[in-house]
C-alpha cells in the first residue's frame, strides 16, 4: 500500500500539494511509508484496532432502536502532521483568544462594560440559553472561569486555518488524543522518534496543576474530585481515565452532599471535604435548587457554596454562554474590545438568522450555506445546504422564521484532507482538529489535539456520532535542540507578553 497513485480530488490537501509532491514536513514520513508492503500495513493497521478494542476506548451511540450502544471509536493509523510554524500560529490564536472570552464571561457577569459600549447586544446575550442570571456579581478564584477549553479548528481550501465553535462547558476527546498517542507509538516506533513529534503525554499533570490552582489558600491538603453523571453518560470512558491518570476520586452527585455550606464527599468512614470539582455535568443538571429542578444529577445547594468560595468548580458555571454560536460572532470584537489587537485566528463567517437583513440572506440562499442551530452539538441540528433537499431546505426555513434567534449560517467550507485507510488504499478524507487548552497560572496550549476525520467519502461531518473517526495529531518540534517544555515556555511568555502590552 503505497502513496503513488494517491489523488487529492482537488482538495487542499495536508499531505500533498496539488501536483502531487509531499510537502516538504510530510516528505519523510511518505518515504517511510511506502517502504511498508501493504500486508505490513494492514498488521498494523489491524494490531491498532485490537489495542483499542483492549483498553475499552469506547463511546456511546444513542438512538431510537438501541438506546444505547458502545462502539470503538474508529481510528485510523495514518496520522495528521502539524509543522512547527504552522502550530506556533495555531498556539498564538488560542491563548489570545481564551483570554478575551475569560474577560468576556466575567464582564458580562459583573460590569457588563462590553454592553453598555455597545460592541454586543445586551439581548444577544439574555436571550441565550447558557446565560446564568445566577452567576451576577460573582468571580470565580483568580477570576478564571474557563479552566479547560477544546477548540474547533478546520482548515479552508485556501490553507488558512479558522475557528469553527468554542466548547467551554464539559468539553470531551481528550482521552482519545492520550490513547491515540500510545497506540501510533507502538504502531509506528521508528517513525514516531524520526519525526520529532512534541508530547502529549503530560496533559493529566497539567490539568491536575490547572485544578490545584483553584485551591482556597487556607487548605492545606486539598480533596480535588471528578464529577460525572455516571456509566450512562457517552463520555463515562473519559471521566474515569482522566480521574485515574490524575489519581482522583471519580464521584457522581449522590455520593457528594452539602452539609454546614461545604461540600463533603461520602466515604466508607463518613465525610470528607471536598476543595475542587472538575465536573463533567452541565450547569442545567448540578444543582436542582438553582437550574433544573427535576435533575437527579447533582448536588443540592452546591450553586450557593460555590458563590461562597467554599468550593471551586472547573469550568465555572455560565461558561456555556460562550459555546452559544451566536455569541461566537462576536469573538473578532471581545479580542479587539478586551485586548486592542486582531484576532490572530480568524472565525468562519457567520450570519446571525436574528437580524433581519442577515436572516433574508440565509433564506435566499439557504442551499449554498450551512445552517445551524446556536445550541445543538455532535453534528445535531445542522443542515449542509450542498448536500440537502429541498424538503430539507424549506423544513429548516420555517424552523428559522419561528426562532431566528436560534440559528446560524455560515458558507460551506471545503475541509482541509488528510490520506486515510479506506479499504486496501489511501483516499483523502475531511477532517477537523479540537486543541485543548488549560488555564490555570498561565494559559498552556495541549501541543496537538483530537483529530476527527469524516469517514464517509465527501462527508464534512466528523463527528463520531455521524460517523466520523480519529487520527493521532503529529506536532513537529522547533529544532532538534528545542525540547517540548523550552518550546512551551517560549510561546507562553510571548502570549503573556502580548496580553500585558
Amino acid at each position: 500500500m503505497k502513496f503513488t497513485n494517491y489523488k487529492t480530488e482537488g482538495h487542499y490537501d495536508e499531505y500533498f500539494r496539488a501536483d502531487g509532491e509531499p510537502r516538504p514536513s510530510i516528505e519523510p514520513f511518505v518515504h517511510r511509508i511506502n517502504e511498508f508492503s501493504r500486508a505490513e500495513i494492514s498488521r498494523r493497521k489491524t494490531a491498532a484496532e485490537s489495542a483499542l478494542l483492549k483498553e475499552g476506548i469506547t463511546f456511546s451511540v444513542y438512538g431510537k432502536q438501541q438506546p444505547e450502544i458502545d462502539r470503538i471509536f474508529p481510528f485510523d493509523i495514518i496520522p495528521r502532521i502539524i509543522n512547527a510554524s504552522d502550530w506556533d500560529y495555531i498556539e498564538r490564536g488560542l491563548e489570545q483568544r481564551i483570554y478575551a472570552l475569560n474577560e468576556f464571561i466575567d464582564d458580562i457577569y459583573n460590569d457588563r462594560k462590553i454592553i453598555k459600549d455597545k460592541f454586543i447586544p445586551e439581548e444577544i446575550i439574555t436571550s441565550a440559553k447558557s446565560y446564568r442570571p445566577q452567576c451576577a456579581d460573582f468571580h470565580p478564584p483568580h477570576r478564571i472561569w474557563c479552566h479547560i477549553t477544546g477548540t474547533d479548528i478546520v482548515r479552508n481550501s485556501d490553507g488558512q486555518f479558522y475557528v469553527l465553535e468554542d466548547n467551554l462547558r464539559c468539553p470531551s476527546g481528550v482521552s482519545y488524543v492520550l490513547e491515540n498517542r500510545e497506540i501510533l507509538k507502538r504502531t509506528f516506533p521508528v517513525i514516531f522518534e524520526t519525526m520529532k513529534v512534541r508530547f502529549v503525554v503530560d496533559y493529566p499533570n497539567k490539568l491536575y496543576e490547572t485544578l490545584c490552582n483553584l485551591v482556597p489558600e487556607n487548605v492545606e491538603s486539598p480533596n480535588i474530585a471528578v464529577l460525572t453523571p455516571g456509566i450512562y453518560n457517552s463520555a463515562y470512558f473519559e471521566h474515569s481515565f482522566l480521574a485515574r491518570e490524575m489519581g482522583m476520586q471519580l464521584v457522581e452527585g449522590r455520593d457528594l452532599v452539602v452539609v454546614d455550606g461545604f461540600v463533603y464527599m461520602k466515604m466508607i468512614y463518613g465525610l470528607e471535604r471536598v476543595d475542587v470539582i472538575y465536573r463533567r455535568i452541565d450547569d442545567d443538571f448540578i444543582d436542582p435548587l438553582s437550574f433544573r429542578q427535576d435533575s437527579a444529577l447533582g448536588i443540592p445547594g452546591i450553586t450557593e457554596v460555590y458563590r461562597r468560595g467554599r468550593v471551586a468548580l472547573a469550568n465555572s458555571l455560565g461558561t456555556g454562554i460562550a459555546d452559544d454560536k451566536a455569541i461566537y460572532a462576536y469573538v473578532p470584537d471581545m479580542i479587539k474590545y478586551y485586548m486592542g489587537e486582531e484576532a490572530i485566528l480568524p472565525n468562519v463567517p457567520t450570519f446571525l438568522c436574528s437580524d433581519n437583513k442577515q436572516r433574508l440572506h440565509v433564506i435566499e440562499n439557504i442551499k449554498k450555506l450551512v445552517v445551524k442551530s446556536v445550541n445543538e452539538s455532535g453534528g445535531y441540528g445542522m443542515l449542509i445546504g450542498p448536500h440537502s433537499s429541498k424538503e430539507q431546505q424549506d423544513d429548516f426555513i420555517e424552523k428559522i422564521k419561528a426562532n431566528p434567534r436560534n440559528y446560524i449560517a455560515q458558507p460551506t467550507l471545503d475541509l482541509s484532507c488528510v490520506p486515510t485507510i479506506i479499504d486496501d488504499h489511501y483516499e483523502p478524507r475531511h477532517v477537523d482538529l479540537r486543541p485543548y487548552v488549560l488555564y490555570g497560572e498561565d494559559i498552556w496550549v495541549m501541543p496537538g489535539g483530537l483529530t476527527r476525520v469524516a469517514l464517509p467519502k465527501d462527508s464534512l461531518v466528523v463527528n463520531s456520532s455521524q460517523g466520523g473517526g480519529s487520527k493521532d495529531t503529529w506536532v513537529l518540534q522547533t529544532g532538534d535542540s528545542d525540547t517540548t517544555d523550552t518550546v512551551n515556555m517560549r510561546q507562553s511568555q510571548r502570549a503573556r507578553e502580548g496580553f500585558n502590552a
